[in-house]
């Protein structure tokens, strides 16, 4: 029978030529085998399924059965032998004559001769191995369908839903069920217009296809966006016969989107505008009153004493101020104006169509008396104030950073006459910043072009009249502006931080010169130098590289003096006292300047260890007139003596502030009575004078 491994070659004898014909035209895989299993007759369609030809298919040694299958043979050996007149009909594999597996379908049953016993067995094989890869084909598709993530819907001809898989029940909660027959328009989430989804008619009539970004309703009606792809199947006249529509939901990708864009244009604490968006509105704004000939207002608004408040509250405190001052700048504008935030308590306000300066005034008053009613905090309730900087465009400017500039100049304006209160931009404050740029740029290159010089003022024993000290002044031969007062310079360079580099400049100019006028004979004179806050914070000087320079000029550390401003001590910066007390303990010498003019605290005073007071010339100036001015100077030489520290009276130019200083018991003076700040080589002519006679001359 056919599903025997070997065929004996004996032919067909007794077959109808008729028969035999109509077998070898078939297509259809055919043989007819005997009892025993051997092939009678195999017709040219099996032979070529299996790969061999006519006759080569008869050799014992041909095997068409798979040698898995033996238990499919056996089994139908079993069913044959048991009732060989009923067809068997069963699934089998074969082999190719190339090795290769084919799938069949295999069909046999018995013929029977004159005796009513078995003449032969006739077989059919269907290859079945294009419908085993169209069956694959379509358990795959049916997996993805019903597995896949991207919703898919199945329309017929009239657009209506034929079918949907799971997975777009699980995006928009319909069933086949509620869906089935409908039209898909029921989902339509509102947002589009007619129009819109009659260009999506049009294109897939046109094209049979569309895809694009659409929003549609879910079934508890909650809107989303989903990214829509439509394709159509056609029949074999061309006429419509399905369309199968895919599409992903894109909430998470929007949801994302929403919160980068959140993240770039608006600030983290206040949930307003930041500068980036700011800048954008702006030049709209600017664009919309150059189109329509009406005019806007910029607000910059700078919170006075908010860092008092972080300070003395902590920082999360001042987050609190910070989202409630934005709150109150967001209840006074109008719709059509913008609020934002710029930096830390810096904000910023866009008022656009102004019809008067009178609106512009009323809202600046407005923001000024909104800010300063009280801030309730955690626990505390804080005051504050603003100063506000106002810049017009297009009257201004119609650049938003020439703008912005202008409003920024105007508020420090505001902040320097005494904060809470408000500023225009006026020209001259942009000539003012222009050359203020221009300085700083000058001030970068002063140390490397030599244009730094110190001048030597002196400080006298008022007892006796000799000069026993002097103070190291700076001064900067500016190439345009001549010899540059400190105080011109000296607050740029703060606030541009050149004022590490040139503070470093001016120790190690005034060490080395100390160092020559001691190898001069001049041992026991004293050399003070100014030190500014930002030098003895963080990131400032190095302590031990300043004594270590001392040290190689072989100038006594005692012999150098530090001066600094009371402030810094009431500020009671950690940094700068490990700093000071560095170089205390290597022996310099601390003095403080200009007492009397910081915040009335003296707890300062006891707790750090400090060597010489110096009056501010503020108090010496109406001396000995001013019985206020007479009675503190008393007072403050009194209680340094107190506290083991001499004083030094600054800004002495008559001989009655010299007596009246000397009687009160005040130790030193400096002041143009004496001499005025001298270049080195004059103040060296003016030492070696001192073995000839005493200043007390002069």
């Amino acid at each position: 029978m056919c599903s025997s491994y070997k065929h004996a070659p004996a032919r067909y004898m007794d077959i109808d030529e008729q028969l035999l014909n109509i077998f070898d035209a078939t297509p259809v895989p055919m043989v007819l085998s005997r009892s025993d299993g051997s092939f009678e007759y195999v017709n040219p369609a099996l032979a070529a399924m299996l790969g061999y030809g006519n006759d080569e298919i008869y050799s014992s040694d041909v095997i068409i059965s798979h040698p898995d299958e033996a238990a499919i043979n056996k089994n139908i050996r079993s069913r044959l032998k048991a009732d060989p007149f009923s067809p068997v009909r069963i699934e089998k594999r074969y082999l190719h004559k190339t090795g290769r597996i084919i799938p069949g379908y295999l069909t046999i049953v018995a013929e029977p001769d004159n005796q009513g016993g078995i003449k032969r067995f006739i077989s059919q094989i269907v290859d079945q191995s294009e419908y085993k890869r169209n069956h694959d084909q379509l358990l795959l598709a049916s997996l993805v369908y019903k597995n896949s993530s991207e919703a898919m819907m199945v329309t017929d001809a009239n657009n209506l839903i034929l079918d949907i898989n799971p997975a777009f029940t699980d995006i928009t909660g319909f069933t086949l069920s509620e869906l089935k027959g409908r039209n898909p328009n029921c989902l339509n989430s509102g947002r589009h217009n007619a129009s819109f989804y009659a260009e999506i008619d049009k294109v897939i009539e046109q094209t049979g296809q569309w895809s694009g970004e659409i929003w549609n309703k879910r079934k508890n009606g909650e809107v989303f966006a989903e990214w829509q792809s439509i394709d159509t199947i056609y029949d074999v006249d061309g006429s419509v016969s399905r369309r199968v529509t895919l599409f992903t939901d894109l909430s998470k990708k929007k949801e994302a989107e929403a919160l980068i864009l959140q993240q770039a244009n608006y600030d983290s604490l206040t949930g307003l505008p930041n500068r980036r968006l700011f800048l954008e509105n702006l030049k709209h704004e600017i664009r919309k009153t150059q189109e329509s000939g009406l005019s806007g207002a910029l607000f910059i608004i700078d919170l006075d004493r908010f860092k008092e408040v972080n300070d003395a509250l902590g920082h999360n405190q001042g987050d609190i101020l910070l989202r409630q001052t934005g709150n109150r700048l967001n209840q006074l504008i109008r719709k059509s104006d913008f609020v934002a935030r710029l930096s830390s308590d810096e904000f910023a306000i866009i008022q656009n169509d102004i019809s008067s300066p009178q609106q512009v005034e009323l809202t600046a008053n407005d923001i000024l008396a909104k800010l300063q009613q009280p801030f309730q905090l955690t626990d505390e309730q804080v005051f504050i104030s603003a100063s506000i900087g106002i810049s017009l465009f297009p009257d201004d400017t119609v650049k938003a950073e020439q703008l912005l500039q202008n409003a920024d100049q105007a508020m420090h304006m505001a902040k320097r006459a005494g904060q809470n209160r408000y500023q225009y931009f006026t020209p001259a404050m942009q000539q003012q910043a222009v050359a203020r740029m221009s300085m700083v740029r000058e001030l970068r290159y002063a140390t490397e072009r030599q244009q730094f010089e110190l001048y030597y003022q002196p400080i006298v024993d008022l007892q006796t009249g000799k000069i026993i000290k002097a103070e190291a002044l700076l001064r900067w031969h500016h190439p345009q502006n001549g010899l540059t007062s400190p105080a011109e310079f000296i607050p740029l360079a703060e606030s541009t931080g050149l004022i590490l580099r040139i503070g470093e400049w001016v120790f190690s100019t005034a060490a080395r010169q100390l160092s020559h006028w001691q190898q001069q004979g001049h041992t026991e004179l004293e050399l003070s130098f100014n030190a500014s806050p930002l030098q003895l914070k963080a990131n400032g000087i190095l302590p031990e590289d300043w004594l270590q320079q001392l040290e190689q000029l072989n100038v006594p550390a005692a012999s150098m003096v530090i001066e600094i401003t009371e402030n810094l001590l009431i500020d009671n910066n950690r940094k700068a006292r490990e700093v000071l007390d560095y170089l205390r303990q290597g022996s310099m010498k601390v003095a403080i300047d200009d007492f009397g003019t910081g915040y009335s605290s003296l707890a300062y005073l006891k707790d750090f260890d400090t060597n010489y007071l110096k009056i501010d010339q503020t108090f010496i100036r109406n001396l000995p007139d001013s019985k206020n001015d007479a009675a503190l100077c008393e007072a403050m030489i009194l209680m340094a003596h107190k506290l083991n520290m001499q004083v030094i009276a600054e800004g002495i130019e008559t001989k009655e502030q010299k007596l009246f200083l000397t009687q009160a018991g005040c130790d030193f003076g400096q002041g143009w009575l004496y001499a005025k700040a001298l270049p080195a080589a004059e103040f060296e002519s003016l030492l070696n004078a001192q073995s000839r006679h005493t200043i007390t001359s002069l």
